[in-house]
């Protein structure tokens, strides 16, 4: 599956700080210390909508951590999924009467336009859960040879017993995962199950569902092995962040570091576990099941500038629930004008001091709203100072280009 262009990201001098982030699994925020390559995972869309800001939350947050890494000089190996078979998808297909390939053609390729607009890098290998399926079959003939798979009329289920380990990943409470479980497509009360947060991994041919023909029968596979398939394809073991907004944090990634560990017998799966806080809007977090979105594109044919949206979210920490508001873009557009006309005034000596500043912030698991207090500092006081405009680069500007993604000067300035 394609991804988007890669955006032109200039080369800033010098180098900050390892990156330290929050790691779910330890509980504390240490450093990421990858080697010369820097290997991340973040899980992608259920194209059945348009990408909506809670999306785009998730994928600046990332976007940081990779443009961190590669101005530090790595390498980076980043790796996204599209679920584009799963219930949602086909459930709004049986809405609309769609063909369900055909919605998650349209809307994997608007978050694709979404996605270059903004800035993102785009991820190294960009793969799509239907194009997995020969992998995810392999892995679950792995976890059956190691005992951990058992069949409930037709459908192959997960033993979690199998991971002495698991839980460990989100700390959550039994009671609270068979919550979570039940919330985000579980089935803990099927009967015939060994235990209620058993996931699914093989789900047998229903009527007037699409499934594919393996050696494990007619079906599809579950939701949970599709990430763990495609990270152990491209990635390997132990690779270094695994990505996602917070409500991925149970049950989605505790189930795949169990499904990855038993497999392989290795640990971890993961070296950090890091996860976007939500995104709210009228006092609820923003989904497509409740229907309360802001759109990423509706905003961008409204003539808002990409930059000023990702102001508009680098103004909050990243691991913080937070709500959009219209006042919140106002700022953020009202801040990128600012900047840009800082970034037009004759440069002073001042660069390095402010670009060191800069990245000492996002090096502390990703303090944006530090490191735009930085550069309103420096648009302040170049603006308070003045000095004639001029048409050349500007070192702080290509480093917010380069750490933020926020363009201050166009492309031919």
């Amino acid at each position: 599956m394609e991804s988007w262009r890669t955006p032109a990201i200039p080369d800033v001098p010098g180098r900050g700080p390892d990156l330290r982030l929050y790691d779910a699994a330890s509980r504390e925020v240490r450093a990421t210390n990858p080697g010369a390559t820097a290997r991340m995972y973040v899980c992608g869309i259920t194209p059945y909508d348009a990408t909506h800001m809670g999306h785009a939350a998730t994928y600046l947050t990332f976007d940081l951590v990779a443009r961190y890494w590669q101005d530090r000089g790595h390498d980076v190996h980043y790796v996204q999924n599209v679920t584009d078979i799963d219930d949602p998808l086909l459930e709004r297909a049986v809405q609309t009467g769609e063909d369900w390939r055909a919605i998650a053609q349209r809307e994997t390729q608007l978050f694709r336009e979404d996605m270059e607009a903004l800035g993102v890098i785009p991820p190294r290998d960009y793969i799509g859960a239907v194009e997995s399926i020969p992998s995810v079959v392999r892995c679950i003939e792995g976890l059956r040879k190691r005992g951990a798979v058992y069949d409930v009329e037709g459908d192959l289920y997960f033993d979690v017993s199998a991971d002495a380990l698991f839980g460990e990943v989100s700390h959550a409470t039994d009671d609270r995962m068979r919550e979570l479980f039940g919330e985000c497509g579980g089935d803990p009360l099927r009967p015939g199950k060994r235990h209620p947060l058993d996931p699914l991994l093989w789900r047998a041919a229903r009527r007037e569902e699409p499934a594919w023909d393996t050696p494990l029968g007619h079906g599809r596979p579950g939701w949970h092995i599709e990430c763990v398939a495609i990270a152990l394809d491209h990635l390997g073991m132990s690779f270094d962040v695994q990505g996602g907004g917070r409500d991925l944090l149970f049950p989605h990634h505790e189930m795949g570091a169990a499904h990855a560990e038993v497999l392989t017998g290795e640990w971890p799966y993961a070296r950090h576990y890091t996860h976007a806080g939500l995104v709210g809007l009228s006092g609820h977090k923003m989904s497509k099941s409740l229907g309360n979105l802001v759109f990423v594109h509706r905003l961008r044919q409204d003539g808002v500038h990409p930059s000023a949206i990702r102001l508009a979210v680098a103004a909050h920490h990243y691991r913080e629930d937070w709500a959009w508001t219209d006042a919140g873009l106002a700022e953020a557009i009202e801040r990128h004008a600012r900047w840009s006309r800082a970034a037009r005034l004759a440069q002073g000596p001042v660069a390095a001091a402010v670009i060191a500043d800069l990245r000492a912030a996002l090096a502390d698991d990703l303090d944006t709203p530090r490191a735009l207090a930085v550069l309103d500092r420096w648009a302040s006081e170049a603006l308070e100072r003045g000095g004639p405009e001029h048409d050349g680069p500007c070192q702080v500007a290509e480093a917010a280009d380069a750490l933020l993604g926020v363009r201050l000067l166009d492309r031919d300035e």
